[in-house]
């Protein structure tokens, strides 16, 4: 089953928290609603969530107490976290994110705007590494030097087509979605459109060349998979 990414919403006025649940529940997320600090705090002392929308102004402690806290204790400092406010004023943004929020969101804001954000700040874990040496077939990535070879004949590919190749060469046979690829590969905080995947894909067969570019198939409806025994050959995204 597909991970639903668990959001804790941290919200004292029930329609907004209300408003935000039901889109990120539409959007394949699973929102927790807290209404202050203490009920928040058993919410991720039950179970951490993968992003926290925090509200500036609550009852009790204060949302930029709550994101120093968090920030201060080693087993929720990595949480990303996105301020969520009326206040627009530029030093309140500083504020905000001082305290050691991720993002900043001014209300009123747009459904879109806000969904967007949330998926850029769940992308900020690590890049995949690609120091070791991996072979398929007769492709051959090498991560320390940085190069790739096909039946032993060297290829020039890009920095980015390199660790996109290095991640599905990583999971052999395995299908992988567009968003699965932007937040191995990619791996940074930048909100990128899943189509860019459909650009690198195609880039990259070109680099591979004809036959190892084969290797590289389109499964529609899915996303992508490298695959030692290809089937025909691939076909492009439409």
């Amino acid at each position: 089953m597909k991970h639903q990414p668990r959001i804790l919403v941290v919200e004292d006025e029930p329609a907004i928290a209300e408003l935000i649940a039901v889109n990120l529940r539409h959007n394949g997320m699973a929102p927790v609603w807290s209404e202050d600090g203490d009920s928040a705090q058993r919410e991720i002392d039950a179970v951490l969530p993968d992003a926290i929308l925090l509200d500036w102004m609550l009852p009790g402690q204060s949302g930029v107490a709550l994101a120093r806290r968090w920030r201060a204790d080693p087993r929720t400092k990595t949480i990303p976290i996105l301020m969520l406010t009326a206040r627009g004023d530029e030093a309140d943004k500083v504020s905000g994110l001082d305290a050691g929020a991720d993002d900043y969101i001014t209300k009123p804001f747009s459904t879109q705007e806000l969904l967007a954000r949330i998926r850029a700040v769940l992308r900020r874990r690590a890049p995949e590494k690609t120091e070791e040496t991996v072979t398929l077939g007769g492709l051959l990535l090498d991560g320390a030097a940085h190069r790739v070879s096909w039946q032993g004949k060297p290829l020039k590919v890009g920095p980015t087509e390199f660790k996109l190749l290095h991640f599905l060469m990583q999971h052999p046979e395995r299908v992988h979605s567009r968003q699965q690829l932007l937040d191995r590969v990619w791996g940074d905080h930048v909100f990128i459109e899943e189509r860019t995947v459909d650009v690198h894909v195609k880039r990259l067969r070109e680099a591979l060349g004809p036959a190892a570019g084969a290797l590289v198939e389109t499964v529609r409806g899915a996303g992508y998979r490298i695959t030692a025994q290809p089937v025909g050959r691939s076909r492009e995204v439409a």
